[in-house]
């Protein structure tokens, strides 16, 4: 064979490798689309038919040019124990850390976790790299063996949630009132759940004040961040509360409003 049909040949493998690579993603696409596959399992088929086209055609190039499988395992065995000795010892760490994301999921492409005291939106996951998504609309890419190291909360896409409010009024308030007006509230902040219901606890008596907790469920995951947020600026402004539940005592009506 000439060498002109070596270079044929190659450009013919080439193409039609590449082709039947393209044909695979628009499947798997089109299966992920109709919910036929997660997205999570579809991310990593789509990364599994990249690196198999990248070999096919790698090796059917090399042997169209004399290169054996052969010859390029000998290569490989001479040198790669000393690349991965000496160059590749946190990448190969990083790969394995990788591949045990993969397999044991403590998160999925999309969800939304607590990682390093902020949280993120995981975009990717590969070999090397995890890449996340903080909500200042930065993309950060995390080593995975960092991710195996540290303690991730994962809140999912869509996973039913509890968060809380504290307010302390004083002893003068009759609990049941307070209860009741809290409740209330609780079902007038859009994107609290009706089930699981709002419940209110009394977690501690202080020497002035009665502590109560109010806990509502949410699965907005998205807007958690807000909710928090809203409910921190709350948590500073005790006596705009005891005057609100005052007020309820009087007009039946009262509304804490968690804006987000």
């Amino acid at each position: 064979m000439s060498n002109l049909d070596k270079l044929v040949f190659s450009a013919v493998t080439l193409v039609v490798v590449y082709v039947i690579y393209r044909v695979v993603v628009r499947e798997i696409r089109s299966l992920t689309a109709k919910k036929k596959l997660q997205e999570h399992f579809a991310y990593t088929l789509t990364r599994i038919a990249k690196w198999a086209t990248a070999a096919v055609i790698l090796l059917a190039i090399l042997a169209q040019w004399g290169v054996t499988i052969g010859v390029i395992a000998g290569v490989l065995a001479i040198f790669g124990g000393t690349i991965v000795g000496f160059a590749a010892i946190n990448t190969v760490g990083n790969a394995l850390a990788g591949l045990i994301v993969m397999t044991s999921k403590p998160f999925e492409v999309g969800d939304r976790i607590f990682f390093n005291e902020q949280f993120a939106d995981v975009v990717a996951i590969d070999v090397i790299y995890t890449k996340m998504l903080t909500l200042d609309n930065v993309l950060v890419s995390v080593p995975n063996q960092e991710l195996l190291k540290a303690e991730i909360d994962n809140y999912g896409k869509k996973n039913v949630v509890r968060r809380h409010c504290t307010v302390t009024p004083g002893f003068e308030y009759d609990t049941a009132m307070v209860e009741k007006a809290l409740l209330e509230a609780a079902g007038k902040v859009q994107g609290v759940l009706k089930e699981p219901e709002p419940y209110v606890w009394i977690t501690k008596f202080q020497n002035y004040a009665v502590e109560y907790n109010l806990y509502v469920f949410i699965s907005d995951i998205k807007r958690l961040q807000e909710i928090d947020a809203e409910l921190h600026r709350w948590r500073g402004y005790e006596k705009d509360l005891r005057c609100i539940i005052s007020i309820f005592f009087f007009l039946s009506n009262v509304s804490l409003r968690f804006q987000g």
